[in-house]
């Protein structure tokens, strides 16, 4: 099957058939298009290893950090643990954001990215994928690593839930504004600067129902940060889906 852009029709028979409209297989195009480009990004990953390691060692540090500056084994420790765990995260995640971008330009690739007969949208998407696979698996180190030193039980299916849409909403936000820091020099200083004011719904949300999960916390307020966590990923991945075209283009 042949993906077309720009036009209206699409023939995968032959020319002796008659061309069927391109939306009964833009599905299908769309899909085959995302995977093609993400896998692009996992394959580069694999070959130079850069964004995960940096991301597991400084998330790694920035744990243990705070835990000798913070007497997290008290009894408080409870209140405090969860926003230790989504501030490393946070760290690491925008260390890997502002590389991700920053290996594109250098080599040049995104420029070909650009020429690729393929919606801009679709490289985000790409990107806010790839993104949220390196955190996921930085942050599969950082629970071993929380586990060890404060002696907790983080294999609980419950987890899942904060653990992905943390993740998924510092991608979406974060890639987009990676690929604006990435036009400026000061893009290591511009980046956390634009990303962390934007992130503070993520990180409530994610901490408040972290420690629920952790901690055996009252409940009720678990579902409304949760669905506090759905609708900030929901309008931030459209409407950064909607301006990456523009913020490429500048």
């Amino acid at each position: 099957m042949n993906c077309v852009r720009g036009t209206g029709l699409v023939n995968p028979e032959g020319w002796n058939q008659a061309p069927r409209p391109v939306w009964r297989k833009s599905t299908v195009c769309v899909l085959r298009q995302l995977r093609a480009l993400l896998w692009k990004d996992l394959v580069l990953e694999y070959r130079t290893r850069e964004l995960l390691s940096a991301m597991g060692v400084f998330g790694l540090l920035t744990l243990v950090v705070f835990n000798f500056a913070l007497d997290l084994r008290a009894e408080s420790g409870e209140a405090v643990i969860p926003g230790v765990l989504w501030s490393s995260i946070a760290f690491a995640g925008v260390l890997g954001l502002g590389r991700s971008f920053a290996q594109e330009r250098d080599r040049g690739s995104l420029d070909g990215l650009l020429l690729a007969p393929v919606d801009r949208g679709l490289i985000y998407l790409a990107k806010v994928l790839a993104n949220a696979l390196f955190m996921l698996a930085a942050e599969v180190v950082l629970l071993g690593a929380l586990a060890i030193l404060f002696n907790l039980d983080v294999l609980r299916p419950a987890l899942l839930t904060p653990m992905l849409l943390g993740t998924l909403g510092l991608a979406g936000a974060g890639t987009l504004l990676a690929a604006v820091a990435a036009n400026t020099r000061a893009r290591e200083i511009l980046l956390p600067v634009l990303l962390f004011p934007l992130l503070t719904p993520v990180v409530i949300g994610a901490v408040q129902t972290t420690g629920a999960v952790l901690f055996g916390a009252p409940l009720q307020g678990t579902p409304p940060w949760s669905a506090l966590l759905v609708t900030y990923n929901a309008v931030i991945v459209a409407l950064s889906y909607i301006m990456f075209d523009a913020v490429l283009e500048d």
